[in-house]
């Protein structure tokens, strides 16, 4: 019999396997239309954003609208209790700045009903300020 967290922890597996080649649809797929993404610190990245719609529209399409190639996320770690699934990973990606992007990440997901509803994100922020375009505000 599969558990829940056995179930939870697949689908990560899953999402970070198309990742690694470039596709983040199902990533977005996953997402309950309630989704919260936070990223965590100080810098001008760290908010949360609430709704898949804002997840979409004003994190994910402006920060994508910077790459000059196609961003690539490759998990080292996936670690899976109940609803929670940690998953360490590192993304690889040019900006049309000419800069590489390459961050190490820590994102902690939380899961209800078989979708994402939280993800909470550790990255290098001082790597995304140096390199990157701060997000519109809020």
């Amino acid at each position: 019999m599969t558990t829940r967290t056995q179930t939870n922890k697949q689908l990560m597996q899953a999402i970070f396997a198309e990742l690694a080649t470039g596709n983040g649809k199902p990533f977005g797929d996953a997402m309950a239309d309630d989704f919260c993404w936070r990223i965590a610190g100080t810098s001008a990245w760290s908010r949360s954003w609430e709704g898949k719609r804002a997840v979409l529209k004003e994190l994910m399409a402006p920060l994508y609208a910077q790459f000059a190639s196609r961003y690539s996320n490759s998990a080292q770690r996936f670690i899976a209790e109940g609803d929670f699934v940690v998953v360490e990973c590192r993304g690889e990606v040019m900006t049309k700045a000419g800069e590489a992007y390459n961050n190490t990440y820590c994102y902690v997901c939380r899961f209800a009903d078989g979708k994402l509803k939280e993800l909470t994100e550790y990255m290098d922020t001082a790597l995304a300020e140096r390199v990157l375009a701060p997000p519109p505000a809020a």
